[in-house]
């Protein structure tokens, strides 16, 4: 089996799992349509609607102009308590200590002094409560979808009928400051504009100073309309800090100078309106539908007496729509146009009648209000349809692509299986249908989906594949063997399945995932004992080489694994310190280590945290370099040791530079403030530059071993070889590999002219071993830095436990594995569901949670404090390197299972009989000592090391799989279901993306593995040549 071919078939299948899970999101994420209908100011509300205000006069608005100017200030995250009036504390109560209570003092003030002249509401957000959509909302008057949240970072023009259009068409002037994203929403809307850079939310001033540069100025001149005035800090300051840092009372306080410059400048036909687009949670972030989240504040101000409401404009929208779309439901739009008209009608009544006018008012405000109540909620039912045939061809092509994991894992181990001759047709006609549906859509003038076509493609050549495999193979055993997967895992899978259809599980699954972690280890260690694998020490018995079983003392005993079950279970008790709770569990707390140094006030306590921090970056590498050096491949003078010697430290210093800059970049003195900025550009860069570079050095050289060569007398060949002179083909070559390693401290026939006088050369090689795991062990820790400085300081001791309870795990699960010779080779399925559900609970561990509100949009500006411009692409890879840091170590990492039970092998030499000869002659010969195998032992049949590997690849995709389909399912069958926008979908969303991240980096860490394969192939090719010489 080539490796060329395990590689393509694991990318085949993780395209079929691609093609499922676009073809479900397309079918369950749906945007509405968006009508480019525009009303102008001489259109009526309905259709028997009479002009109120205008008295009929041609070309006049059906409402009168109360106020001729308008300022909107709008201020990002102001929750409604941020503004709410505090009530006055008594002289022996003490004064209420939260920092953002009773800062903005002024709009209080006045709603003392003029309460006719001023309201102040509590405007409630509908979610998702991400800014681009309030804008959206809040100018439109619509309401935002669930898929919208994705482009909250991308922008794009508004087409639907909105506010600033209508200024604008009416040739009003309307000048705008603040936030960029008005720019993308309305290009070339404004009569005077100045933007400034949003994304940056460690930055709390560069925005509201830009704006109070330009915000008086402009406003003194007259020549606007409309001004509005979109300020940061508050937003910027609960990411940066939360809303009880003492910088929230700071921005505030600063916001509420504002409002009195503002209130002081008004004039009487001119109409201050305060309104934040969203609130805040306890932690500073938004994007959800808790309370804390969609409570904004609205506060309206004029010089002169505020008017009472009338009738909105909602119906004929409703009306447009409705023909338009055609997917409203029916009868409610019957019931709610006949309440509008009931309504309209009243109102007509009362202004023809004014007697008795206040009880005719409340019941025409009354009627209105469950008009647009009823509006709102057909709108989200109905914004909220799905396409059901894509839902189901798409979990459907995701079951078969698990059930494909599931049967080729199991066809690999049997002998004769060859998947190759199997996979090439099926891949031909899968593309060939696909090219020509896609002519024939071409050709006939309909829309080419490329989700579809992607379906398409991957049904066409899964089907293929399935018949020929089944009729060539899987008939011809019972369908029982074939789905071997042990009673216990199967349970736990099963139960891990159906838990994603409670959303109280998904809600709790931070904390259920250590409880299942921890049960599966002591089934683990339960196993063991069992099975009497803990007591004896594994018989490495191989009869064609003459090779004895070791008499030593038994290496893994039963005292040896409890220990490593004990200190496994308390490493994810230590982990579980780290957790983030979820809105839905207010009586829960989160850990407060998850936050960055920075947020932190007392000075001592952010020394003592600093500290533990860089004692983690130093233990992590000592540990490794440690590691390295007990197999002795830190003695290589391979560049990627020399990378791991010199290069590591330097990258731990970076880190450790770039956390004191950051932690302490508030407190820099003014002069060394551009310095600090500087360096808080290169140190990151420059870590990550040292990571990129020590991967490509490990690439080019992965093979990390001693050579060396001395001058002596000849020794007795004992390398034995079914062909005479050099190997001539890869089997040749594949067979006297393992027997070269076993005898490398013995000489190779060969002279070399330089050492003719000296005798002849004896090359002797060592550490090849563990060749395999410290190329793996140094991509790792080379990958783990970077992702590690996108996350806060204190996550490097979470960064820690993953690599200890990693360590732990390998060594427990290597002592169940059994050593066969020369194979095949195969990782029980408790070890691959073990290690994915180790990879979920880091996840948890690093302060993630499967919400919105929970993504660290920090991690995007770590190396570009000043933002990226209009790129998209590098804030996402950042953020997404933060967000799935454990899934794609674990992913990359994920071939360890399969080399660690070999690295394990005993490390003493082993006395070995030398083979040559007649019995006699046998008897009298001298023992010699060899050094064990290890790795070594793989390559003794590649074709099943390279079977392995494919195995181990889809066990993993197979464990993944069936979560993703899990959360496929319980999004479909619960589409109704009340949580379904809060729990179900974001989780759906965010397996999708973890698995899509744990394919790729699984694929690149067999490819990794391949690549030592080969050099070591290399490597071997070249001594063999030189022997022959």
């Amino acid at each position: 089996m080539q490796k060329i071919s395990v590689l393509l078939f694991l990318a085949w299948v993780g395209f079929l799992f691609y093609a499922g899970i676009a073809l479900f999101t397309s079918g369950f994420l749906l945007t509405r349509l968006e009508l480019t209908n525009h009303s102008s100011c001489q259109e009526l509300p309905g259709p028997e609607s009479q002009p109120w205000g205008s008295q009929g006069k041609p070309g006049a608005c059906w409402m009168a102009s109360r106020f001729s100017r308008v300022v909107l200030v709008l201020i990002d995250a102001l929750r409604f308590d941020f503004a709410q009036p505090q009530p006055s504390h008594g002289p022996g109560e003490p004064p209420v200590s939260l920092p953002f209570l009773g800062k903005l003092n002024s709009l209080q003030r006045i709603l003392e002094i003029q309460p006719h002249h001023a309201k102040l509401y509590q405007s409630k957000a509908d979610p998702p409560t991400t800014t681009m959509q309030r804008l959206k909302a809040l100018t439109t008057g619509s309401l935002p979808t669930f898929i919208d949240a994705g482009s909250n970072f991308a922008s794009h023009a508004i087409v639907e009928d909105n506010l600033i259009k209508q200024l604008t068409s009416a040739g009003r002037r309307v000048v705008f400051m603040g936030d960029d994203t008005w720019k993308d929403l309305f290009p070339g809307a404004f009569s005077q504009a100045f933007f400034f850079p949003s994304f940056n939310v460690r930055d709390l001033h560069t925005v509201d100073n830009g704006i109070l540069e330009h915000l008086y100025p402009t406003m003194d001149s007259g020549e606007w309309d409309m001004l509005i005035a979109h300020f940061l800090g508050v937003d910027h300051c609960g990411h940066k800090y939360g809303p009880h840092h003492p910088e929230m009372a700071k921005k505030l306080s600063q916001m509420d100078q504002v409002i009195q410059g503002l209130v002081e400048r008004l004039e009487n036909d001119t109409l201050l309106v305060v309104i934040g687009d969203h609130g805040m949670t306890v932690t500073g972030d938004h994007g959800g539908d808790s309370e804390l989240e969609i409570s904004a504040a609205l506060f309206l101000y004029s010089p002169k007496a505020l008017f009472p409401g009338a009738p909105p404009e909602v119906s004929r929208f409703l009306h447009t729509y409705s023909a338009a779309a055609q997917d409203l439901q029916v009868k409610e739009l019957h019931r709610l146009q006949n309440l509008f008209s009931k309504a309209s009608a009243d109102y007509q009544r009362l202004l023809q009648s004014p007697q008795g006018a206040e009880a005719a008012l409340q019941t025409v405000i009354t009627e209105l209000q469950q008009f647009l109540r009823g509006v709102r909620a057909m709108c989200i039912q109905s914004w909220a349809r799905f396409s059901l045939g894509r839902m189901a061809g798409g979990a459907a092509l995701m079951a078969a692509a698990c059930f494909l994991c599931l049967l080729v894992s199991q066809w690999l181990i049997s002998p004769g299986f060859c998947f190759r001759p199997l996979l090439l047709t099926p891949m031909a006609c899968g593309l060939a249908g696909t090219i020509v549906c896609a002519g024939l859509l071409t050709t006939t003038g309909l829309k080419l989906d490329p989700v579809v076509l992607g379906a398409m493609a991957a049904v066409g050549s899964l089907l293929p594949f399935l018949w020929k495999a089944w009729a060539g193979w899987g008939s011809k055993r019972p369908l029982v063997t074939l789905l071997p997967i042990p009673g216990p895992v199967l349970l736990f899978l099963l139960i891990r399945f159906a838990a994603f259809f409670s959303d109280s599980f998904v809600v709790a699954e931070a904390r259920a995932t250590p409880f299942l972690l921890g049960s599966l280890i002591l089934l683990l260690v339960a196993q063991l004992h069992w099975e009497g694998k803990l007591l004896p020490s594994k018989l490495l018995t191989i009869p064609r080489l003459c090779f004895s079983a070791s008499t030593g003392p038994p290496q893994r005993n039963g005292t040896h694994a409890l220990g490593l079950g004990v200190g496994l279970l308390l490493c994810i008790r230590l982990a579980g310190l780290f957790h983030r709770c979820p809105e839905e569990t207010p009586a829960c707390h989160s850990s407060p280590w998850l936050s960055p140094l920075a947020s932190m006030v007392g000075g001592r306590a952010k020394n003592l945290w600093y500290g533990a921090c860089v004692g983690a970056l130093v233990v992590l590498l000592a540990a490794v370099r440690l590691w390295l050096r007990r197999y002795s491949n830190l003695k290589s003078p391979e560049p990627s040791v020399l990378f791991v010697r010199w290069g590591l430290p330097l990258m731990v210093l970076g880190t450790a530079a770039y956390w004191a800059l950051a932690s302490g970049a508030d407190e820099a003195p003014p002069r060394l403030r551009a310095l600090v900025a500087g360096a808080s550009v290169v140190l990151p860069r420059a870590v990550a530059g040292l990571a990129a570079s020590g991967l490509v050095l490990l690439l080019w050289r992965p093979v990390t071993v001693i050579v060396k060569a001395t001058t002596g007398a000849p020794r007795p060949r004992t390398v034995l070889t079914p062909f005479s002179g050099p190997p001539t083909s890869q089997a040749d070559l594949d067979y006297v590999v393992p027997q070269i390693y076993r005898h490398m401290q013995e000489e190779f026939r060969g002279r070399l002219e330089r050492t003719k006088s000296q005798g002849p050369l004896t090359v002797a090689a060592y550490q090849l071993g563990s060749v395999y795991s410290a190329a793996m062990v140094t991509a790792l820790t080379l990958l783990a830095f970077p992702l590690l400085l996108l996350h806060a300081e204190r996550i490097s001791l979470v960064f820690l436990l993953l690599f200890l309870q990693s360590f732990l795990l390998l060594h427990l699960l290597a002592a169940g594995i059994p050593i066969t010779t020369p194979g095949p080779f195969t990782v029980p399925w408790q070890a691959v569901s073990a290690w994915a559900l180790m990879a979920t609970q880091t996840f948890y561990s690093m302060g993630h949670q499967p919400v919105f509100p929970a993504i660290h949009w920090h991690a995007a500006f770590v190396g570009f404090p000043e933002g990226h411009g209009s790129s998209t692409w590098l804030p996402a890879l950042l953020v997404g390197a933060n967000t799935f840091a454990s899934h794609l170590l674990f992913a990359v990492g994920c071939p360890l299972l399969l080399l660690w039970p070999f690295l394990c092998e005993s490390q003493g030499p082993r006395k070995r009989w030398q083979p040559l000869g007649n019995e006699a002659e046998a008897r009298v010969r001298p023992e010699v000592e060899e050094e064990p195998l290890m790795e070594m032992r793989l390559r003794e049949a590649p074709h099943h090391f390279n079977a392995a590997l494919l195995q181990l690849g889809l066990k993993y995709l197979f464990v993944l799989g069936i979560q993703i389909l899990a959360c496929a399912l319980a999004a479909s069958i619960l589409r109704r279901h009340l949580m379904v926008w809060k729990v179900f979908a974001p989780k759906f969303i965010f397996e999708a993306l973890g698995f899509i991240v744990s394919s790729v980096g699984l694929f690149l860490g067999i490819a990794l593995v391949m690549r030592v394969d080969g050099a070591v192939s290399s490597w071997f090719r070249q001594l063999v040549l030189a022997q022959q010489r």
